[in-house]
């Protein structure tokens, strides 16, 4: 049955005309399937769907995804990260369920906001992140309602912050996903030492191209965390700062460095 794919002349460079062909006849390609960005349910015989190649050094694996999410696209990324995400990804279909994420201490569902944002650092302007939930967060399995989302990160590798001034600590396997110039997921180290996204755009969020000219030249990524109403939604930079400030005298922010993966 023929889907209802796009297939970018870039994919189709990498994939072959043969392969491009098959795909849009209905060849190879699945009815249903997780979009790779939303990570919601999609359907390539009922509504548009984008094809997504993502190309490490030796290996390449196809993925689905909305049209209204992403467009067809070719994303490179390290051999590491694609292994990680095909054994996160295969993982979850045999278990039916999705890679593990914080879990919110309240019955609904606590979403992670995350402000793009330049932050002066050392006298340097870096592209960071500043990630808030807008509800407490548990631990996994815990039916206590403490908020726990600071100790998990900080068990994860993440180190309190007391001088925003101050250039963050790497926290290694931890890295930042951009592709076509819109962050699409935030990554951490899987278990058996591969990667699995820590938080996935449901939409890629746009980032300006200060931020993104400054996550280029440093190759890097600031990340700060804060639990909710810690920091609140900021209109400006400055404000954002005065913010960032006030929670790191007040012991509640953590923050880490790392690596960019994509363009």
């Amino acid at each position: 049955m023929p889907r209802m794919l796009d297939v970018s002349d870039d994919v189709r460079a990498e994939i072959g005309d043969e392969e491009a062909d098959r795909l849009l006849a209905g060849g190879d390609a699945p009815g249903s399937y997780d979009c790779t960005s939303c990570r919601t349910p999609g359907n390539s015989a009922q509504e548009r769907t984008s094809t997504v190649l993502f190309v490490g050094e030796e290996t390449a694996v196809l993925a689905f995804a909305h049209a209204t999410c992403i467009p067809s696209q070719v994303v490179s990324v390290s051999e590491e990260q694609l292994k990680g995400a095909v054994q996160s990804i295969t993982a979850a279909q045999e278990s039916g369920t999705a890679p593990t994420r914080p879990v919110p201490a309240s019955e609904r569902q606590a979403t992670l906001g995350i402000t793009c944002g330049l932050v002066l650092v050392s006298g340097e302007l870096r592209a960071a992140l500043v990630v808030e939930p807008d509800g407490p967060i548990a631990r996994p399995g815990s039916v206590s309602l403490d908020d726990d989302f600071l100790p998990l990160l900080l068990e994860q590798g993440f180190h309190p912050v007391t001088d925003v001034d101050a250039l963050p600590a790497p926290n290694p396997g931890w890295s930042a996903l951009l592709a076509m110039g819109k962050l699409h997921a935030v990554l951490q180290p899987g278990n058996t030492g591969s990667q699995a996204a820590w938080w996935q755009a449901h939409q890629p969020l746009a980032v300006s191209d200060g931020w993104r000219a400054a996550a280029t030249k440093a190759q890097s990524v600031l990340m700060y965390a804060a639990p909710s109403g810690s920091i609140g939604h900021q209109p400006r930079e400055d404000l954002m700062r005065q913010a960032m400030e006030k929670a790191a005298a007040q012991g509640v922010l953590v923050a880490a460095e790392m690596p960019l993966a994509g363009t």
